[in-house]
């Protein structure tokens, strides 16, 4: 079996082939942090995780690098509405934009670049563009020539006469075409910038992405995934630059998510249905919202309202407590498969992983996957009314449970909340620990916490706590 993906580029399936056999090398765009992540952001984070998880399972060694956008107007605006330094700001919006994809239980990428810290490169990478001739310095800002890539509009199926007539295009007198996009901008007083041959500024958006892929991955990369709201301009114009420069392939497949609605509308802030992660994750679970986002196929839309997620949490419960009964049964079951039954078990076992390694070889058809294990759960759950089971069938459906749910990324112990005071007495003891140095019970106390969702930190006025 192989894994077959919707390529944007092609607007096909196709077959997926990394470029060395066994190893990929992917890239996520990652997030601007001048405010915290909304449920959209959440949305791409969740399902090509899920896929990372899934090129694991599958025996690929993965390479996955999400950049972190630090320096651009939107930060700019907010550190001086905030009072307060870009670095500063995005050092905090940092810190909790990962905080919120542990809450969801997104593993970290291999590599989190920064754009702060990939100045030299980025500048390197425009100054090869302006030797080559595709890209031109006016006025201390410097633009990419759109025209001399002849394939530009490639991604988005738009020919670049359709473009130039009216796309979402920024408007300069400094332009040679309004086309044309920014590389490095000038700065303007007062603003953070970096010395370069074309005077004190800072990157343009879309060439940090081109500049980190081109460092950590190399020339060309095996998948470069993110929203379809990326499609065009971002993901084209990296297309665009990258390939002028080395003259190579950029990325062979493109995978774009779809966007989330609420309640059936689109989400914004004017409508009032701007929902924060952290806030949804606090009324609802990180469990919860991750599940759901897997419940719909990825390049579609999904819907997101409380009849829906209340439907999600019933499904997922009916999953735990499955997953649940398995382990409880084991403590009576006999070691032997009493009536033959083992054959026929081990035989639905196998048929239902084949068919969750089907659906998520067509294109993460995580939808489909989840139907599956619903599937799991009602064969597990007709085993367990027999009156003899054998403990080597109970652990094969423990075992397929923990490799779907090890996909998906969901976790199957049922943890419950602590309640505030529980809390406040487990830093107790802990503050005790550390004084006794008896460091080990200390450290196991913070794990603890940790796995129930609470974050301790440790101040000068002593430790502060709350929860994820």
């Amino acid at each position: 079996m192989s894994i077959r993906l919707f390529n944007t580029l092609t607007r096909q399936k196709e077959e997926f082939v990394p470029l060395e056999p066994g190893k990929v090398k992917m890239y996520v765009c990652g997030p601007t942090v001048y405010n915290y992540i909304h449920i959209g952001n959440a949305r791409p984070a969740v399902v090509f995780d899920t896929f990372r998880r899934y090129l694991l399972y599958r025996g690929f060694s993965v390479t996955f690098v999400q950049n972190i956008t630090d320096v651009d107007d939107k930060l700019i605006r907010a550190a001086n509405a905030e009072g307060t330094t870009v670095p500063e700001l995005a050092e905090r919006y940092t810190r909790a934009y990962n905080e919120d994809l542990v809450s969801i239980n997104v593993l970290p990428p291999d590599i989190q670049p920064h754009v702060m810290e990939t100045i030299p490169e980025i500048i390197q990478f425009v100054a090869g563009l302006i030797e080559k001739g595709y890209a031109y310095e006016s006025e201390g800002d410097v633009y990419f020539r759109t025209t001399r890539f002849t394939e530009y509009g490639k991604l988005s199926h738009q020919p670049i006469e359709d473009l130039q007539a009216g796309a979402r295009v920024e408007i300069s007198e400094k332009k040679e075409n309004p086309l044309d996009f920014a590389l490095w901008k000038a700065a303007k007083p007062g603003e953070i910038s970096w010395e370069s041959p074309w005077g004190a500024g800072r990157p343009g958006w879309h060439i940090e992405c081109s500049a980190m892929a081109l460092k950590f991955l190399g020339e060309t990369i095996d998948i470069h995934a993110g929203g379809t709201d990326l499609t065009f301009p971002h993901h084209e114009n990296e297309i665009a630059q990258s390939e002028c420069l080395t003259g190579k392939v950029f990325a062979r497949y493109w995978l774009h998510n779809g966007m989330i609605n609420i309640d059936n509308e689109k989400m914004s802030k004017s409508l009032g249905n701007f929902l924060l992660l952290r806030d949804v994750v606090k009324q609802y679970g990180g469990q919860l919202i991750r599940f759901f986002l897997l419940t719909g196929h990825y390049r579609g839309p999904i819907n997101f309202s409380v009849e829906l997620l209340e439907q999600a949490a019933n499904g997922l419960e009916r999953i735990i407590t499955s997953y649940e009964n398995l382990k409880h049964r084991m403590a009576t079951a006999r070691q032997e498969e009493p009536n033959g039954l083992a054959a026929e078990q081990a035989a639905i076992v196998a048929q239902l992983r084949e068919r969750f390694i089907a659906e998520m070889d067509d294109d993460i058809n995580t939808a489909n996957a989840i139907t599956v294990l619903f599937e799991l759960v009602k064969e597990a759950n007709l085993y367990l009314r027999n009156q003899n089971v054998g403990t080597a069938q109970i652990a094969a459906y423990q075992k397929l449970f923990e490799e779907f749910a090890g996909v998906l990324g969901l976790r199957l112990e049922q943890t419950e909340e602590l309640l505030d005071s529980e809390v406040e007495s487990l830093i107790a003891e802990r503050t005790e620990a550390r004084k006794t140095r008896n460091f080990a019970r200390a450290d196991e106390i913070r794990d603890l916490l940790q796995q129930r969702g609470i974050i301790l930190e440790d101040t000068p006025q002593g430790v502060r706590w709350r929860r994820k």
